[in-house]
């Protein structure tokens, strides 16, 4: 079969907001996304606004005997009973779009024949239509073998994204690796907005004031890499305003102090990298860091 027979029929088991979001990718670049299923009725309800020409059927097997690539678009945990619960058979293609599950999880569909892969973009999915405005650019997690493999990197640059190949075993790592500037951050911008809170500000005026901020700093890292993009106190140095920092925070919140001595240690080898942290500034600093609440005045920083 060839690369364009493999994606001549697109579907889709399972229809939440991955799902909504890649079937509409699809149907703007021009591929045939032929039918779905989903026991969510809402789920189908979001699928058929974005893509309204797509068949819903009742039952997955459906969707196996009748595309040519299905992608198996369910929670994590219910990957492999699904699968399981499907007959498969030689010739069919099945790809999931978990970052952390292993394509182990498709086994039941390689044992009968079909080709198995893995097909994660690195996009949050909170709302599709954001997301699939996001996608271009985005990076693809693919693990397949053959002319699987072949397929799948065709299909995300068709897409506008860019495709790359993990090794077995990897899913778990690469997928935790997403989680820092995903989930993670949203919630480092929440403790920024709770500190925002204490002096009288509300969520909507934080983010009004960190979401510049935080596109120069993708910006600043985009144009000179991940240390020469660092600015801060940190970065400079400056060992007396870590301690004001630190005095407030511990003063307000003991977590929110011990959250930034955790991000701030990890700060100090990329500006030691970015050349404008001294050796003995950098000892000072982890010194600091290290000083238990209410100690900090014990510590030479002149």
């Amino acid at each position: 079969m060839s690369h364009s027979a493999l994606v001549a029929r697109i579907g889709f088991i399972g229809a939440g907001r991955v799902a909504q979001t890649l079937a509409a990718a699809f149907l703007q670049a021009g591929l045939q996304v032929s039918a779905v299923t989903s026991r969510s009725t809402s789920n189908l309800e979001g699928f058929r606004s974005r893509c309204p020409s797509v068949r819903v059927s009742e039952h997955p097997q459906d969707i196996v005997d009748s595309c040519t690539l299905v992608f198996l678009t369910v929670s994590d945990d219910a990957i492999e009973p699904v699968c399981g619960s499907i007959e498969w058979h030689d010739g069919a293609a099945v790809v999931h779009c978990s970052g952390a599950s292993e394509v182990a999880t498709l086994d039941s569909a390689r044992k009968a024949g079909s080709r198995v892969g893995g097909f994660h973009p690195m996009q949050m999915f909170a709302n599709p239509d954001v997301a699939l405005a996001g996608l271009p650019g985005c990076t693809v997690g693919i693990e397949a073998e053959g002319e699987l493999l072949t397929t799948l990197h065709a299909l995300a640059r068709t897409i506008g994204c860019v495709p790359l190949t993990l090794p077995a075993g990897v899913r778990p790592l690469y997928h935790a690796s997403a989680y820092y500037v995903g989930p993670f951050l949203i919630a480092l911008l929440k403790e920024g907005a709770n500190l925002w809170k204490r002096f009288g500000a509300d969520e909507r005026q934080a983010l009004e004031a960190m979401l510049p901020l935080l596109r120069g700093t993708v910006e600043a890292v985009r144009d000179g890499g991940l240390a020469k993009g660092m600015g801060g106190c940190v970065a400079r140095g400056d060992v007396g305003t870590i301690a004001k920092h630190l005095a407030a925070l511990d003063g307000s919140d003991a977590t929110a102090g011990h959250l930034y001595r955790e991000l701030a240690a990890r700060n100090v080898p990329l500006g030691i990298e970015r050349g404008s942290l001294s050796m003995e500034r950098a000892k000072i600093i982890e010194a600091l860091l290290k000083a238990a609440p209410g100690s900090l005045s014990k510590v030479a920083w002149i």
